[in-house]
């Protein structure tokens, strides 16, 4: 809805450049964000570039990841009158720089 290229779009320009598909690849569009705040779809938009800290619980505020921060995203398939599917989850903490 929000995006600028259709996922056909996409599809067309990485396999016009030499990518090859096969069944059963996954595709992603990256961050997808919508006009309105409650459709901000990364931390940098939900702070307004770092500007308005989000409030974390327990007087917690932030506005970037910090070393030893734990990042975990969860996914889900689901449709009016269709079974949600789980599509697991991923898991990974940010460590100091070298």
């Amino acid at each position: 809805r929000h995006l600028y290229w259709s996922l056909a779009q996409m599809l067309a320009h990485a396999t016009s450049n030499g990518a090859s598909t096969r069944p059963g690849d996954l595709w992603a569009t990256g961050t997808v964000s919508g006009p309105e705040p409650g459709s901000y779809g990364c931390l940098m938009e939900l702070t307004w570039r770092g500007e308005r800290p989000l409030a974390l619980g327990d007087g917690l505020r932030r506005s970037f990841l910090e070393d030893g921060d734990t990042v975990v995203m969860r996914g889900w398939c689901e449709g009016e009158g269709a079974v949600s599917i789980g599509l697991g989850e991923v898991r990974g903490t940010v460590l100091p720089a070298l």
